[in-house]
């Protein structure tokens, strides 16, 4: 069954307050790509010709560090979009996006994006909420890289996970591994899988194939360095 592009994009926030009649113009613009698990989307330095929306499917934002180490910098999944940056600014890309699993994705053009920017001033309004409400978690990681130990920067990722993917911030839906959960706090697979069983041990996480359940918030923000 082909993929029905204008409700595919109303499922991204950015879209959320968009008029649909803007909506459907967008979807006439698109097009669908598929990337099967383990693929390079997009890499690090190339040119920022197009932004793409996750229809199903995870990626990751990754980058190398000086010492080969791979250092995961986000970690997006259904309705989220990626690939932004390059295209308002005209510099290349600033890290790899490799798909976690089966994805499909929605391409929009950097000409035909920023046509429709011009055109609809409420989309541009969107974008710049989006990109601000990215900037804040950055801030916080790098705040938690300095100060916290590994136990309070995998509680703030956890209570940042859970903001994003659940209403009332108590649900992480977004499939992760130990090594990649490692990989965003600058810990080992093996330290990070420790402090994992201590937490659910303590009954603060409960943890399914499913999702990451958050049972004791307030003991979270405390490792976190966050008001309870």
């Amino acid at each position: 069954m082909p993929l029905d592009a204008f409700e595919a994009l109303r499922t991204v926030p950015l879209f959320r307050e968009v008029p649909p009649a803007e909506l459907r113009a967008i979807a006439q613009l698109v097009r669908e790509r598929q990337f099967p698990k383990g693929s390079l989307i997009l890499s690090e330095g190339d040119p920022g010709d197009a932004l793409y929306f996750i229809v199903y499917g995870q990626v990751k934002v990754t980058v190398v560090a000086e010492d080969g180490r791979e250092v995961i910098l986000s970690v997006l999944g259904d309705g989220a979009f990626f690939g932004e940056m390059a295209l308002l600014d005209d510099e290349p890309r600033s890290a790899h996006v490799i798909s976690m699993e089966d994805t499909t994705l929605l391409q929009l053009r950097r000409d035909d994006f920023r046509t429709r920017l011009q055109e609809a001033p409420g989309l541009a309004i969107a974008l710049l909420r989006e990109l601000s409400r990215r900037l804040r978690p950055a801030d916080s990681t790098i705040a938690s890289l300095m100060l916290l130990d590994v136990n309070g920067r995998i509680a703030r990722l956890l209570l940042e996970l859970a903001r994003e993917d659940s209403p009332d911030g108590g649900r992480i839906t977004r499939r992760l591994t130990h090594a990649s959960i490692g990989q965003m706090v600058g810990a080992s697979r093996e330290t990070v899988s420790r402090a994992m069983r201590s937490l659910v041990l303590r009954n603060v996480i409960a943890v399914s194939r499913r999702e990451i359940s958050l049972l004791d918030l307030g003991a979270l923000r405390l490792a976190a360095g966050q008001q309870a």
